[in-house]
């Protein structure tokens, strides 16, 4: 995830780069994401297209617990989210794309790399726009607990569900590069949208679910290690099902705010 800088006192202790000795971890984990992504190109040149989703996957996984140990290490730094923007931009931009291309989007090269560089273009862009809000103290999706489009590792996720389908069912039909190639600007232009998507403080589930949630996570844990590929279709087709649900709790939250807001403007005069 995207590591959010808030500076702190520098640390005793250093490196002899000028790098924290706490600030290692995380960085060292986003590293480790980009090697997993452009490993995944590799795979893919190869022609192993499981192992490059796979890697790209793994990217994901990494990204996601970077931010956390920034955090919990409190060694959240500008250095952090340049290199976790720049890693991101590798491993879900340019890696989804050129596996891709290199699975079904080479068979049309004008259209489908047009198709592929929208999609590795609109990530380095959702990117850069995350890192010129940083200091700004105006956000009114993410003051109301929503992100503004979709994420980079989920837009790669999106951006690779025709592929699931193949790997599941061996059907030509899900490598027609043209339908891939509309299906690769379409999760473009979603990562760059203005669209309100659910943040993770939306989907914290009420009191008396919690147990419920807990062995679904379980079992979702259980199905990718038994029916990994099925398990992402089902993941993914959830993801898109939840867009139109943040689109509507977006437009109720704003309601509520702006209700509440007229209220307290009455109270004071």
């Amino acid at each position: 995830m995207d590591q959010v800088p808030e500076f702190e006192p520098e640390p005793r202790r250093r490196l002899a780069a000028g790098l924290s000795v706490r600030a290692f971890v995380p960085n060292a984990i986003t590293a480790a994401a980009l090697c997993s992504g452009l490993t995944g190109i590799r795979f893919a040149i190869a022609g192993d297209y499981p192992k490059a989703v796979q890697a790209v996957i793994l990217a994901g996984l990494l990204d996601g617990i970077d931010g956390r140990a920034a955090r919990l290490l409190k060694a959240q730094t500008r250095f952090g989210a340049e290199l976790d923007s720049l890693a991101d931009s590798i491993s879900f931009g340019v890696a989804p794309a050129l596996i891709v291309y290199l699975w079904t989007l080479n068979q049309i090269p004008s259209l489908g790399w047009i198709a592929a560089l929208a999609f590795a273009i609109c990530c380095v862009l959702r990117l850069a726009r995350f890192n010129a809000r940083l200091d700004m103290l105006e956000q009114p999706h993410k003051a109301a607990g929503f992100l503004t489009g979709v994420p980079a590792p989920l837009g790669a996720g999106l951006a690779f569900l025709p592929m699931y389908l193949w790997i599941v069912t061996g059907n030509p039909v899900f490598a027609d590069p043209r339908a891939v190639s509309l299906w690769m600007v379409l999760n473009a232009f979603l990562m760059i949208s203005s669209v309100p998507t659910l943040g993770w403080s939306r989907l914290r589930p009420p009191a008396h679910l919690r147990l419920g949630v807990i062995a679904l996570v379980g079992l979702t844990m259980a199905a990718l290690l038994t029916e990994p590929w099925m398990t992402l279709v089902a993941i993914t087709l959830v993801y898109i099902a939840l867009i139109p649900v943040g689109l509507i709790a977006y437009g109720k939250t704003k309601r509520q705010n702006a209700q509440a807001a007229s209220g307290s403007e009455l109270a004071s005069d």
